[in-house]
């Protein structure tokens, strides 16, 4: 088994997509990251779900948790004010989030040293044709772990030999 037959389709966003939208996907498909691509279709960063809350919180109530629990309605309409009018390249910094990615030739064990190394649930499997570069899809940790606890992916328990 490689990369190619673990990948599986993700939702994404672009780097020109609203950043209240990106968060909206995020949120209303229970992802575990957000997948970004660029305007060539070629991943831009890979945001675990943990960090897209943090960009969107107020550095105050980052820096002081405290200081947060005392606040109440203005502090939570500030977060959805952060990323209004924001595109997602303005509103996430790549350098943060660097595009986590293998070929499709790649070996489970691979993928699952890269997600452990960068602490991301999330992994693009790209296929490059000289300068271009295809998104054939993306493993998730689940999906890896469902594939070393079963041996097939399904989720379902090899049968006995």
């Amino acid at each position: 088994m490689h990369a190619r037959d673990l990948a599986e389709p993700y939702p994404f966003v672009t780097t020109d997509d609203d950043a209240v939208a990106a968060a909206r996907l995020l949120a209303q498909e229970s992802l575990p990251a957000l997948l970004v691509l660029d305007s060539d279709g070629q991943p831009y960063a890979i945001v675990p779900g943990s960090q897209v809350l943090r960009q969107a919180l107020p550095e105050y109530v980052v820096d002081d948790p405290l200081l947060g629990s005392g606040l109440h309605g203005n502090a939570d309409r500030e977060v959805a004010q952060r990323l209004d009018g924001l595109t997602v390249a303005e509103w996430l910094p790549r350098r943060l989030f660097p595009p986590l990615y293998v070929g499709p030739d790649a070996l489970p064990m691979e993928v699952a040293a890269l997600m452990a190394r960068t602490h991301s649930p999330l992994v693009a499997v790209i296929r490059r044709d000289g300068d271009q570069v295809h998104l054939l899809g993306s493993v998730t940790a689940a999906r890896l772990m469902s594939f070393f606890l079963t041996g097939t992916g399904t989720g379902t328990t090899p049968p006995p030999e």
